[in-house]
């Protein structure tokens, strides 16, 4: 009887050797290159093909790509084998140690059979003959790798060499790296040189005495991850805390490179691993000048080129040996020689911030520009605006409801002063946008009752007030201040006769009681008391920039200046593009997990503030750090089972408040149309999905004109109340979208 071979399919990779096409979103495993359905398709097809013999057929993919997966899968027969979802990639070593933890768990000390997603094997009856060849040898405990007799000297490979032979399969000698053109020929002349195709087949057992020999921490961690997995009917789910924390190692590195005693098959199948243009040439249709042509493409005396556009006509006269590719938004040209240093220029675009790496603009996922303004328009002025407008308005006490009921009644809390600014500030923007509502009596009612009860001695404002109006907290915070600043420029706008000297005097006060006596930033509280933080300084950015559009006045952009000569110094950590959230009086980040601390919803705020003030100042290259905070934002700080932003993550990526507010989706919303128009990608779909999220999750759910504030990992709500504070994060995203998607003919 022949013997079981429970067959892995590791797709976890990006592909970025073949970008523009293949992408962190889309790699190439989920493209058709050479006809007749996707690579990672084709790979579970051919798996399917064994002639004869058990083969359950598993998966293990990102988590992220679970919904390309399972359209791959459609129609296939796995055998009883399914998809494994990793929550984050940790390398090829943790691959395989899951798969050598599934076959051990299910199918006992069975044959393993772990394969690349993204090679082109034509042949799958040789490819099945050529795994047979090796059953034995992985049978008697030896691990089994698979290599192809080189045709040209090959700088795209790893090698392996190999000695003697004895039954059809070589002892393998070393492997040997990706070599430089001269080794790689004199490889091709020694003989005895491999391609490796980084196929393996092994014993389970022998496998997972192999990682407890010599990588037992990756071992012991991917263990703890399979063990507190979770399975449905869609596949397997590990817990992101603990399979983050497996070494991430390949497994040619961490095995193979260390193992004794493995044996090497000579491949009988044709092979190619499609990691550049080069080799799509090669395996491509051709004309009869040796171009492949894909696309909507013209080309006139060209020969051996390979000429792709995904979009719009491209043309080309006079090419030779060139891979021109065009989507529709990056084009990639070199000589197909060069094909192999593509990576290069995936890494520049990543340290300077680009988008294009990340998202592709695929044609089948484009959401119309303005698909929510309906909604969006109806709610704002039909259903919140109006609401907030009578219900959120204290008419006894003055000022503005702390909370609301989801009943929409007024809950009897202390009026923090900066949610009496933010509704402020919210009424104005709403004004400007051309709402019809009472928008001068409330902005008015707003600032005579913050004026005539929060007033402290020293100029400033305090902190908390009762809801009869009396002084609960009279802390002079800098946060509150920041607020009150961005409240009291908008209502200057919007015409307030009592902004301007208002404002006024709290310039005067910032600059006597919390300005550092250092110059290096503002004190958290007038006292000097409290753990320093970025939050504070970022509102007060915000204002500053405010203050600036209101009265043009260039000290206000000189102050700006000031809090991003911080962010630069300080709160911008360029290793993770990641912005801290505590510090110490020097600025250094906090002790323990404080210092560890980020937030998306902030790494998103920052990332608008900077477009803004790059806009005004010309310091163009901040647009660079706004695309580095909103893609490590999106990267590591958003919950994969609802799309959501975390209440905050390390820097590692790890999650460290599983709860998502709906502030953060809103500032999730304002950042993606800032860098729309700051001259990197077409994010206009990812700000449609952005909004379509926002009102998923936290406003369709909820009664007329109110929203879910907190919602639970699983995505199930958490709200008691309806919090005031949110209200302006709302409008003034909203609003944003509104006039991003706005008909210019109109």
């Amino acid at each position: 009887m022949t013997e079981r071979i429970v067959s892995f399919v590791m797709s976890g990779g990006v592909g970025s050797r073949l970008w523009p096409l293949s992408r962190e979103d889309n790699p190439k495993q989920f493209h058709d290159l050479s006809g007749d359905g996707s690579m990672l398709a084709k790979t579970l097809r051919r798996l399917t093909a064994r002639p004869e013999g058990e083969t359950p057929i598993f998966l293990i993919a990102a988590e992220r790509h679970a919904d390309r997966v399972h359209a791959d899968l459609a129609g296939l027969d796995l055998a009883g084998g399914g998809p494994l979802f990793e929550p984050t990639g940790r390398n090829t070593a943790a691959a395989v140690a899951l798969a050598t933890l599934r076959t051990l768990s299910e199918f006992g000390d069975s044959l393993v059979l772990v394969v690349p997603s993204d090679h082109e094997i034509s042949t799958p009856r040789q490819f099945w003959h050529s795994v047979e060849a090796g059953t034995e040898a992985a049978r008697s405990g030896r691990l089994v790798v698979f290599g192809i007799k080189p045709t040209q000297p090959e700088t795209g490979y790893g090698y392996i060499e190999v000695a003697a032979e004895s039954g059809g399969t070589f002892d393998v000698s070393r492997f040997v790296e990706k070599p430089d053109i001269e080794t790689a020929q004199s490889y091709l002349k020694a003989g005895n040189f491999y391609w490796n195709t980084g196929i393996f087949l092994f014993r389970a057992v022998a496998m997972r005495d192999a990682f407890i020999a010599f990588q037992p921490d990756i071992w012991l961690a991917t263990e703890a991850a399979y063990r507190a997995a979770t399975s449905d009917l869609s596949g397997l789910y590990m817990p992101l805390e603990l399979y983050a924390a497996i070494p991430s190692n390949s497994i040619d590195y961490a095995i193979m490179e260390r193992a004794k005693d493995i044996a090497m098959v000579p491949a009988g199948f044709r092979w190619n691993d499609l990691g550049s243009w080069q080799s799509l040439l090669d395996v491509g249709p051709a004309d009869d000048r040796g171009n492949v042509i894909i696309g909507d493409v013209v080309a006139i005396d060209c020969e051996n080129s390979y000429i792709r556009s995904d979009g719009r006509l491209l043309s080309a006269i006079g090419m030779k040996d060139i891979a021109i590719v065009s989507t529709s938004d990056a084009t990639f040209v070199a000589p197909v020689s060069h094909s192999q240093h593509v990576k290069k220029i995936v890494e520049q675009l990543e340290k300077s911030g680009r988008l294009e790496t990340r998202f592709t603009p695929a044609h089948d996922r484009v959401i119309e520009s303005g698909a929510w303004r309906r909604r969006v328009h109806h709610w704002l002025f039909q259903e919140t605006l109006p609401l907030w407008s009578t219900s959120g308005v204290d008419e006894r006490h003055g000022g503005f409801h702390e909370a609301l009921g989801l009943d929409a009644s007024p809950l009897m809390k202390p009026k923090r002063m900066r949610t009496m600014a933010r509704q402020v500030y919210a009424f104005a923007v709403a004004r400007a946008r051309g709402w019809d509502g009472p928008a001068d009596r409330l902005i008015s009612h707003g600032i005579t009752f913050m004026a005539g009860k929060g007033r402290t001695d020293k100029g400033g404002w305090v902190r908390t007030l009762n809801v009869d109006g009396s002084v609960a907290d009279a802390t002079e915070d800098a946060y509150d201040h920041s607020c009150v600043l961005l409240a009291l420029a908008h209502a200057h706008m919007s015409g307030n006769p009592d902004a301007l000297r208002l404002g006024e005097e709290t310039f005067a006060f910032l600059d006597a009681h919390l300005e550092d006596s250092r110059m290096t930033g503002f004190l958290e509280t007038s006292d000097g008391k409290g753990e320093r933080r970025s939050n504070p300084h970022m509102h007060l950015l915000e204002a500053f920039l405010a203050w600036h559009q209101a009265t043009g006045e260039r000290a206000h952009l000189r102050r700006a200046a000031r809090i991003i000569d911080l962010f630069r110094s300080h709160f911008f950590d360029p290793e993770s593009w990641t912005l801290g959230e505590y510090f110490d009086a020097e600025w250094k980040p906090s002790a323990g997990e404080k210092g560890s601390w980020t937030e998306p919803g902030h790494h998103f705020e920052w990332a608008s503030l900077l477009v803004d003030f790059a806009g005004r100042s010309g310091q163009a290259e901040l647009s660079g750090f706004a695309r580095k905070l909103y893609a490590s934002a999106t990267a590591n700080g958003l919950n994969r089972a609802t799309g959501l932003a975390y209440g905050a993550v390390s820097r590692q990526g790890l999650p460290l408040d599983l709860i998502s507010r709906s502030w953060p989706q809103a500032e999730a919303v304002k950042a993606a149309i800032a860098l729309d128009g700051s001259g990197g990608p077409d994010l206009k779909p990812e700000i449609e999905a952005r909004v379509g999220r926002l009102f998923r999750w936290h406003i369709d759910p909820a009664p007329l004109g109110l929203w879910i504030d907190r919602i639970d990992e699983r995505g199930r709500s958490l709200a008691s109340d309806v919090p005031a504070s949110i209200f302006y994060h709302l409008v003034c995203a909203l609003t944003q979208y509104l006039d991003s998607t706005a008909d210019p003919k109109a």
